[in-house]
């Protein structure tokens, strides 16, 4: 497995997505309607859902300047909104994005909200609401803010063509496309998605490798190549309609994947070449189905089903004075696969109360065939072949309660029980059991004023992967499998204001602390090996900041400067050296800058986002401490739309430099002197973005 540093994106850097809602004051029981409350002109402001301070409404006309294409591009504008599509976890319970559609999230957890939003034409948006704290009849799965898109129910059909190239300064260039399909009539919608895709690195490029003991004298000095591409190709089906009184929700996708890195070191008599290619496959299925029990009782249940294989093998190789070492080879190949059944009984007691019921239990597997040869030879590894599964289930129970418009408290409990068993090189089995409560409280005190407190228990999920040994030749360092790993545990407290202001722009501060449990990072193995494993307590305290300062009101018509950043402090103890030191690869900051502005009468949007400095993270391993730190990234772009069916963006990213760092010690004893010390000082490629896309 080859390390490779991927920093930023438009989506990264920029704002974010977001979507759209249902009423969340609408309920069951006979009440007078309640329209949202403009704060402003709906063009320039949001507007209030008058029975619930914390949602905002933001209509069609609010995105009008922009002149969107798709869903995607309206949410991401969304101020005080950043798309989180999850994180990809094993079950559904709290591993889903922020995203709903029509109050409910899509029907596969890798058919993710923004990918659902970014092929719904802008013009089926009936509106987006912003809800911040919880809403009955909204499932938040953990997040103290999600949007909801509403869709129009109007016939259409319409097509999406999109076509994309990544032109590198000295490099590879790389060009993808998609198309898209989406027909509603009545209550049906059906589409099909053709992709053809592509990954990249914004961290490509040359520079040089300088390598100094523990003196600081110089021991080696070489030129460097970095370059890593891959791509695939999939497709995709969708179908939703009426059944049996309720509503069906169906998904269906398949793809093939490949993925390239190469990292070369020259000089005179000198090669070290280091090589990585993974190949495979992966599909998914899924389907919801939702029915009204009675005018109060509403049932939900999904399954999903996702499996992919793979073939990967990393090499490396050296020469030094015309003489050739031993070749280092690590192969792997293997299959995985998840299965969830979930499902919920929501019942809306009053259109302040809500309590949901429900239980999900899931079937993962992960096996993997993995050798390590030097020169041809085979070096035992721990855990080289292995198959890990896994039975969970879990029951969970929450409410949610309008106390009064500006005040929404939430309390939930999940149950969660599971059992790991572990055959092949290791055999073992081990079972777990965690209590996971939850309590949120939302208060508006006054308008565009609002706290959020969360308290909340978080149990992490033990990747698969860590049970199976795993190399990174580039660095010189094997990673052995670890089969007595436990989840991570932590209790989280965090405090959020929010202060909105001249429309839609914003203020938000969130402090937050962790205690955490059996902290995942690398603890020191027998015969000189590593693996990921517990090493113990540790805690995190974080401070996240966000402006969000339209730019109207200071003579700069359309713009929007926003400032964000979120500062991380952690602590753990070190299982080696037994000295309180960070945990490994957590970022201690990185703010960023941007600038964005819409000029209507041009058909024209344009921005910039800045990062002055790039701390990097660490990773601290028994045997080196290694990481990265950059400065000065750049990227500015503009997107023309000379109609309302064709969008041509053009987009460049600089990055001026960074340093990939290493310290190797000589040995594992408390004072652990060093061996050597290196420096990886990059250029990366400048490159370029043009992406052309027409609706039919």
């Amino acid at each position: 497995m080859t390390k490779t540093i991927l920093l930023a994106t438009t989506a990264i850097l920029l704002t974010g997505g977001a979507a759209a809602a249902q009423t969340a004051s609408d309920g069951p029981e006979p009440q007078v309607a309640q329209a949202p409350v403009p704060t402003g002109p709906t063009s320039q402001a949001p507007q209030t859902d008058a029975a619930q301070q914390g949602v905002l409404v933001f209509t069609p006309d609010f995105f009008a300047d922009q002149r969107p294409n798709t869903a995607l591009d309206m949410v991401t504008r969304v101020p005080g909104f950043s798309v989180n599509d999850g994180s990809g976890n094993r079950g559904f319970e709290g591993a889903v994005g922020n995203i709903l559609i029509n109050n409910a999230r899509p029907a596969s957890k890798n058919d993710t909200g923004s990918n659902v939003l970014s092929r719904t034409p802008a013009n089926q948006v009936e509106r987006i609401e912003l809800i911040r704290g919880g809403a009955p009849g909204i499932d938040m799965q953990g997040y103290s803010v999600v949007v909801n898109v509403i869709l129009k129910t109007e016939n259409t059909r319409q097509s999406i063509l999109t076509a994309s190239g990544f032109f590198f300064e000295g490099g590879r260039d790389q060009f993808n496309g998609s198309y898209q399909f989406t027909a509603r009539e009545g209550e049906r919608t059906w589409g099909v998605t053709l992709s053809d895709g592509l990954s990249t690195s914004d961290a490509n490029g040359v520079g040089q490798v300088v390598r100094t003991n523990a003196s600081g004298t110089v021991i080696r000095r070489e030129d460097y190549y970095n370059d890593s591409f891959g791509g695939g190709q999939s497709i995709r089906g969708n179908y939703a309609g009426p059944l049996f009184g309720g509503k069906i929700d169906l998904t269906a996708r398949y793809g093939v994947n490949d993925f390239h890195a190469i990292n070369l070191q020259t000089a005179t008599d000198v090669r070290r070449e280091s090589l990585f290619d993974n190949d495979g496959d992966a599909g998914e299925v899924g389907a919801v189905y939702t029915r009204p029990l009675s005018a109060r009782l509403n049932l939900e249940t999904r399954l999903i089903h996702e499996w992919n294989t793979f073939e990967s093998i990393s090499t490396s190789r050296s020469r030094l004075g015309g003489v050739d070492s031993p070749e280092q080879k690590f192969t792997g190949a293997g299959d995985a696969s998840e299965s969830i059944l979930r499902g919920l009984v929501r019942f809306e007691r009053s259109p302040a109360l809500t309590f949901e019921t429900g239980a999900e239990v899931a079937y993962n597997m992960l096996e993997v065939d993995q050798a390590f040869t030097v020169g041809g030879v085979p070096v035992p590894l721990p855990s080289a072949s292995v198959k890990v599964e896994e039975t969970r289930g879990e029951a969970f129970g929450k409410a949610t309660w309008r106390v009064r418009p500006q005040l929404t408290l939430e309390g939930g409990l999940r149950l969660e029980t599971s059992t790991i068993s572990q055959s092949g090189d290791a055999e073992q089995e081990k079972s777990f059991f965690f209590a996971k409560p939850r309590f949120l409280a939302t208060w508006t005190p006054m308008p565009n004023n609002q706290v959020r407190l969360r308290f909340e228990r978080e149990v992490g999920q033990l990747d698969f992967e860590d049970f199976a040994a795993s190399s990174d030749l580039e660095d010189e360092n094997v990673l052995g499998g670890n089969a007595d790993l436990e989840p991570e545990q932590r209790w989280i407290s965090e405090l959020i204001y929010e202060r909105r202001f001249w429309g839609d722009g914003i203020v938000s501060v969130g402090l937050r602390h962790d205690e955490i449990t059996d902290a995942i990072d690398v603890i020191p193995l027998e015969d000189g090996l590593s693996a990921v494993g517990n090493i113990g307590d540790g805690s995190l305290d974080q401070l996240a900041v966000t402006i969000a300062v339209p730019t109207d009101k200071l003579g700069v018509s359309g713009g929007m400067f926003r400032l964000r950043n979120t500062w991380n402090h952690t602590e753990v103890t070190d299982p080696t050296t037994g000295e309180v030191r960070p945990i490994s690869n957590v970022r201690a900051s990185q703010a960023v800058i941007s600038f964005e502005q819409d000029i209507t009468r041009w058909k024209l949007q344009w921005g910039a986002a800045y990062i002055p400095l790039l701390t990097g993270q660490w990773s601290y391993d028994p045997d080196q401490t290694s990481g990265w730190r950059g400065h000065n990234y750049f990227e500015a772009w503009t997107e023309y739309k000379p109609t309302a069916t064709l969008s041509i963006r053009a987009q460049v990213n600089i990055w001026n430099d960074f340093d990939v760092q290493r310290t190797v010690y000589a040995d594992r004893t408390e004072a652990r002197p060093i061996a050597f010390v290196e420096h990886r000082y990059i250029d990366p490629r400048t490159f370029f973005q043009v992406r052309v896309r027409k609706t039919f």
